[in-house]
């Protein structure tokens, strides 16, 4: 396969090696692949864009020998590129395209990227739930060893596509996340160093999703089940009751469903008086809005 590289992205030819299951919610797939190695980020929440085939497909249809122009580029943006050719393509031949965090990376002896962890949300597929699954979702779920995707993803390690830059002068960290945003948030608070004090409330549909993190931060982490919380209001309403320690220069980062991040957003700069310069804030997803219709919305 060609893998023009356009850094600091580029195409990953990837397999699946192994999955796992963390919760009614939510499962891991770990993918492996030479093009790994030229894999290179130091992201926290690095975003990713993942190409997935249909079934039946083995493997996901985008043409890449059509050149560069990235879903964000002027490129594609003009109609050049694999990112036009790829829109062009049937409605059941082009890949499935979804964006995701990275959960983790691990390299060989020779310091090469050997391995990245997708923690997938599987809405839709949860005990009772009140839609159908759509097809990231569905493929997660049964996706076995030797399962072929395509990444586009960094070859530079400091890239656009991470957000989470706490200021140096940082002395309290606070994030809340929901489930689409817990392997990134998830990454974040392990990595913070000891000394670091956190505020973290991350949100997961079930009790079964909660996991166990390991930090040395000076970390409390609150667990808010959605069966039991309720929806953003009530999120918003914890957060309002929540006591927040003092700090001279706090650092907020909330990612997450659009509509609840912008109401904790306003909460942290027009209630608590946050610089909203210090308030990192993502829209993952959009209640009722499926990531073709919310790109198609620019």
């Amino acid at each position: 396969m060609t893998t023009a590289v356009a850094a600091p992205f580029r195409f990953f030819s990837l397999q699946v090696v192994r999955t796992r299951r963390l919760g009614p919610s939510l499962a891991r797939v770990t993918f492996a692949g030479d093009d790994l190695r030229a894999f290179h980020s130091d992201g926290l929440d690095q975003s990713l864009s993942l190409f997935l085939p249909h079934p039946g497909q083995s493997e996901p249809a985008v043409p890449v020998e059509r050149g560069w122009g990235s879903p964000r580029s002027s490129e594609a943006e003009s109609g050049g590129g694999w990112w036009q050719a790829w829109r062009e393509l049937p409605d059941d031949v082009r890949a499935v395209m979804r964006s995701y965090t990275l959960r983790a990376h691990r390299r060989d002896a020779d310091g090469n990227t050997a391995e990245i962890d997708i923690d997938f949300v599987l809405h839709g597929l949860e005990p009772g739930a009140a839609f159908e699954a759509g097809p990231a979702a569905r493929w997660a779920a049964a996706a076995t060893a030797g399962d072929r995707v395509l990444l586009l993803g960094p070859a530079a390690a400091d890239n656009r596509a991470i957000r989470f830059r706490p200021p140096e002068d940082t002395d309290l960290v606070v994030i809340w996340g929901d489930e689409t945003a817990v392997p990134a948030a998830c990454a974040i608070v392990e990595s913070l160093p000891a000394g670091t004090r956190a505020r973290v409330w991350l949100e997961v549909p079930h009790a079964e999703d909660v996991q166990d993190l390991d930090t040395a931060a000076d970390a409390e982490i609150t667990w808010l089940v959605r069966d039991v919380t309720g929806g953003p209001e009530a999120t918003l309403a914890t957060l309002r009751d929540a006591r927040l320690p003092h700090a001279e220069h706090p650092y907020v980062w909330i990612a997450g469903e659009s509509g609840c991040v912008k109401l904790l957003r306003r909460h942290f700069v027009g209630e608590r008086g946050i610089d909203r310069r210090r308030v990192t804030f993502v829209g993952y997803w959009r209640q009722g809005l499926t990531e073709e219709q919310l790109r198609e919305q620019g």
